[in-house]
């Protein structure tokens, strides 16, 4: 690592720590104890005012309500930002209409041998969804669920919430919220029935605060039944890792990972969540065989194959 990269890295390390010593530095950036002084030296000629400490555990740490330095980006930190500002453009990610302007600053404060190699750098790289007649173009469907910034802001406050959906009302600890294929889902616990549920946010009608009692701990048990269960040969886990729902994992049954097994829950009421599993279970291949299903899938899995003869 260079000199001047280290410099601001060590920045951010402080920044980020009430109190530090010498030897955590020395380990942390693995330099001389000679060059942790050094920079820290260079550090408060900056104007980063560092208070030490004496004694046996004593060491370092910045001044109460003092101000950091400014920090410039380096050349590849910049091309970094912009490149993942391009690469997730057209993804209906939350806040992205605040992404532009977002964008306009960094570049605000970029010299202009950087913003041209930015300009260059917009020219030749094309990423999955851009239009290619109009690269800055942001469509309207590359916008996501106008729910999802409201659920966000609302976890961001706590992760209880209630939400709506089909006439029902549900009151949820959420456990994560995730992009899967183009759509957008909340995975929580619903307090009523102590199992996980997992709901696709572009079906929630209202989302809400929530003022019950009941909470939910970590620590507590989660009902999770089972009722798919799939066994994996070599073929079958080729093609797993090539593709499956986001929420799935294999527990392997022997030593070398040659043969797995699969057990998760399928929604027999969801006909669109079934039949996806179903497409997904005939792309593993003849190697992924049933060990126990819901007739609702069986019966999805034989019309599926019977269209496939015709």
């Amino acid at each position: 690592m260079k000199k001047t990269e280290r410099i601001h890295t060590i920045i951010r390390y402080i920044n980020n720590r009430a109190h530090f010593t010498i030897t955590e530095l020395m380990q942390e950036f693995q330099i001389s104890r000679s060059t942790a002084i050094r920079d820290l030296r260079e550090i408060e000629a900056m104007g980063l005012p560092l208070m030490a400490e004496v004694g046996r555990d004593g060491g370092y740490s910045v001044m109460h309500k003092s101000f950091l330095p400014s920090i410039h980006f380096l050349d590849a930190e910049v091309k970094a930002l912009f490149v993942a500002f391009m690469a997730t453009r057209n993804q209906q990610l939350p806040y992205l209409t605040s992404r532009q302007s977002l964008a306009e600053k960094l570049i605000s404060l970029l010299s202009e041998n950087q913003q041209d190699d930015l300009v260059l750098l917009n020219q030749l790289l094309l990423f999955e969804g851009t239009n290619l007649a109009n690269p800055d173009l942001l469509d309207l469907t590359d916008l996501p669920h106008p729910i999802l910034e409201q659920l966000i802001e609302l976890l961001l406050d706590d992760r209880h919430v209630t939400v709506t959906f089909n006439h029902h009302v549900l009151s949820i600890y959420v456990l994560h919220v995730y992009h899967e294929k183009g759509n957008w889902f909340l995975e929580g616990i619903d307090l009523a029935t102590a199992t996980k549920r997992i709901l696709a946010v572009s079906q929630l009608v209202a989302v809400g605060k929530y003022s019950g009692a009941q909470r939910w701990h970590q620590k507590q048990r989660v009902h999770e039944p089972i009722n798919l269960v799939v066994t994996l040969g070599p073929k079958a886990i080729a093609q797993f890792k090539k593709y499956h729902p986001f929420k799935l994992t294999l527990a392997y049954t022997d030593p070398y990972q040659m043969q797995a097994l699969l057990r998760t829950f399928v929604d027999e009421q969801n006909q669109e969540a079934l039949l996806e599993m179903v497409h997904w279970f005939l792309f593993l291949g003849n190697e992924a065989t049933l060990q126990e299903a819901p007739p609702a899938f069986i019966h999805a899995l034989t019309e599926s194959c019977l269209r496939c003869l015709d």
